[in-house]
């Protein structure tokens, strides 16, 4: 019996999807491509750090259309069909990706782990970030050390970037960013959930509430919150709560003293499909900014420990800052006299969520 073990729809170990389709065997198959190669992209990451790396994948799969491209990182239930290989940052995959001959592999991220794998891996070529003979990270080339190198070692430098992470990322690939969309795909079958209807022209706001307990430096105070909801909801708006398991008794209180609806936490893929229910995003640089981003929602961004530069919405969002300048940068934890964030009115911030809704933000996610 034939095998095209060269196919890139072939698996090595199970059926390859044109087999489990139709039933076709190699000698007959019309699926039949010829694999050239093989890509690694390794970005760990957090995340929301692997959604903002997706729009990579637009020039990866244009330049190498019948290489598989294998992504290794910790979140691979994100990743979109667009990649081959979707691997979990696990012994099983390291050891495999140390005897496999690869024709690129990229590292975006500086973590000495991802280094010393970028490093192992067998390549051709390597693009971004290796390990140092110190045992620390070091660039690949001048390409990386200006695009996130010399930005991660010295606030200074970083303040004064102007480049969004997309341009960034781009860069150290060799390419130019042109405004090239995140991937990420919804779930199916779509998610059900119970959420209340908003009045007419009015819209689904979620309000994702928390930012992780590693970042109490950027949480906007509970009071706030409150006060946000409320408003919103005496404007007509559905006011949606969304957070993660750390959130779930904030969002308990602030769902029984604002009248909004809390559906709950969940797994990643149904708070993807959560956040799609949604028409406006209101949240702290997490991973649901990069949800609502990879998702198109119309977006309000509240910062204040980062260089706004950073952020790429894709003209569908809007940012918005204390009015006492943070004094913490890429500070998890507040160092100041007083918390910026207090400053951070919620009248701005409903100010900015009636923009969106004006924007196109009303009844796009039904």
């Amino acid at each position: 019996m034939l095998v095209r073990d060269d196919c890139l729809h072939f698996r090595g170990h199970v059926p390859c999807r044109p087999h489990k389709r139709r039933g076709a065997h190699c000698e007959r198959c019309d699926d039949y491509v010829r694999a050239e190669g093989r890509v690694l992209l390794i970005k760990l990451g957090a995340a929301g750090d692997v959604i903002r790396t997706t729009p990579l994948l637009h020039p990866l799969r244009r330049d190498f259309p019948r290489h598989r491209l294998t992504w290794i990182t910790r979140s691979p239930e994100l990743l979109p069909a667009l990649v081959d290989d979707p691997l979990p940052f696990d012994a099983a995959a390291v050891l495999w990706a140390r005897h496999v001959a690869f024709d690129l592999v990229i590292n975006l991220d500086k973590d000495r782990e991802a280094c010393a794998l970028a490093s192992e891996a067998k390549a051709s070529r390597r693009l971004g970030f290796l390990l140092g003979d110190n045992g620390l990270c070091t660039p690949v080339d001048a390409g990386a050390a200006r695009a996130k190198w010399l930005t991660g070692l010295f606030d200074d430098i970083s303040r004064a970037n102007t480049r969004s992470y997309p341009q960034e990322m781009f860069a150290i690939c060799g390419y130019e960013f042109q405004g090239e969309e995140y991937v990420l795909d919804r779930p199916t079958p779509a998610s059900r959930f119970d959420l209340p209807s908003p009045a007419p022209g009015r819209a689904v706001v979620g309000l994702n509430t928390g930012c992780g307990d590693r970042w109490p430096s950027r949480l906007w105070p509970q009071a706030h919150w409150e006060r946000l909801a409320r408003d919103l909801r005496d404007e007509g708006h559905a006011v949606v709560l969304l957070g993660g398991p750390d959130e779930d008794a904030r969002n308990h209180r602030l769902a029984a003293a604002a009248g909004a609806c809390y559906p709950g936490h969940f797994d990643l893929r149904t708070f993807v499909g959560l956040v799609d229910r949604c028409d406006v995003v209101v949240t702290a640089v997490t991973m649901a900014m990069h949800v609502a981003i990879g998702l198109r929602k119309q977006l309000v961004l509240l910062n204040n420990i980062f260089n706004r530069h950073e952020f790429e919405l894709y003209g569908r969002g809007e940012i918005v800052e204390p009015e006492q300048p943070c004094e913490c940068y890429f500070q998890p934890r507040c160092t100041a006299r007083s918390f910026c964030l207090e400053t951070l009115r919620p009248s701005v911030v409903q100010a900015a969520v009636r923009a969106r809704v004006a924007a196109g933000g009303a009844g796009s996610a039904r």
